[in-house]
């Protein structure tokens, strides 16, 4: 069975080649040709015949019509109208072909309607927006099986401590629980990549977040822009001072709080710091609960880290 699968897959590039369709590796075209990855990514899945499939990148469709003999209905995006008109011709006249929907554009730039799951071989450039474009969608999907660079999908694992620990992976396991399911060689692709690849599944927590993600993701941004210091050393930043106290004015003025005359924003911020006890700690260290707790302490001594706190909620 792999063999008459593999002799199929070959048959599709062989065919594309013909037709002067030459792959575009500057936009992370890169086939995925070896059926039994395929497979396994559908089988991690477990996708069922009643949802919804999102692909994104399914140039030729090897993965494409594997997807379609299990899921209700495949919403694929593709840029390329090349590889479009290759991914009608391969379902034209079959069950599938009513089951598939293409939309040719950018899925960074389009509105994603409902969908149960997310299985993509994806262009590596797109990964971090789509992740969080995927994680911030709503109504939420159970899971996403992606194809990604093998030390970005390191990252999104990796935990407080490790080499690639960043702040990816705590914004990433924030909102999602992350999971390695396997190792992918450069040859399993066609034109092979320059990079190792792994593929993650992603399933979005269903807890509503506890603080405002906006004002999250600008302090991590703070913590990791030099995650070897101290945190007490990337708040004396000037351009964080000036912010913070920017933000702190306002806040006070649409809470009708008096700011004192000798108010000090860096005195403000050393104190919440030494009352987390947060001080000499460091970003590479620091877990989620780390950060929920000094983000809490910053807002509840008015200190937000967005311009208007309730217009980012």
């Amino acid at each position: 069975m792999p063999k008459v699968r593999t002799q199929v897959t070959s048959r599709v590039h062989k065919d594309v080649a013909r037709q002067g369709i030459l792959f575009n590796t500057d936009k992370g075209q890169h086939i995925l040709k070896n059926p039994l990855i395929i497979q396994s990514m559908i089988d991690k899945s477990g996708i069922k015949p009643t949802d919804v499939v999102l692909e994104i990148g399914p140039g030729t469709g090897n993965l494409t019509v594997k997807l379609l003999e299990k899921a209700k209905r495949v919403l694929a995006y593709e840029i390329d109208p090349r590889l479009v008109a290759e991914l009608q011709k391969r379902t034209q006249g079959t069950a599938f072909q009513s089951k598939l929907e293409i939309v040719i554009g950018d899925v960074l730039k389009s509105n994603l309607p409902r969908f149960d799951l997310c299985i993509a071989n994806i262009p590596y450039k797109i990964s971090s927006p789509l992740v969080f474009k995927l994680l911030a969608h709503r109504p939420s999907f159970k899971c996403a099986i992606l194809m990604l660079q093998r030390e970005f999908a390191e990252r999104l694992v990796a935990k407080p401590g490790d080499k690639l620990y960043c702040r990816l992976s705590v914004n990433t396991q924030l909102l999602a629980r992350v999971h390695m399911l396997m190792k992918v060689g450069k040859n399993n692709f066609r034109p092979p990549p320059k990079v190792e690849s792994n593929v993650v599944r992603i399933e979005p927590k269903d807890q509503a977040l506890p603080v405002n993600y906006k004002e999250w993701d600008a302090l991590t941004r703070i913590a990791f822009n030099r995650k070897n210091k101290t945190l007490s050393a990337a708040f004396k930043h000037s351009g964080v001072i000036t912010v913070l106290e920017k933000n702190y004015r306002r806040h006070c003025s649409l809470t009708n709080k008096l700011v004192p005359d000798d108010f000090d924003i860096k005195s403000l911020i050393n104190q919440i710091l030494e009352q987390e006890d947060a001080a000499n700690k460091r970003a590479r260290t620091m877990d989620e609960d780390d950060f929920m707790r000094l983000l809490c302490a910053f807002n509840d001594a008015g200190v937000h880290f967005v311009t208007d706190v309730r217009k980012s909620a």
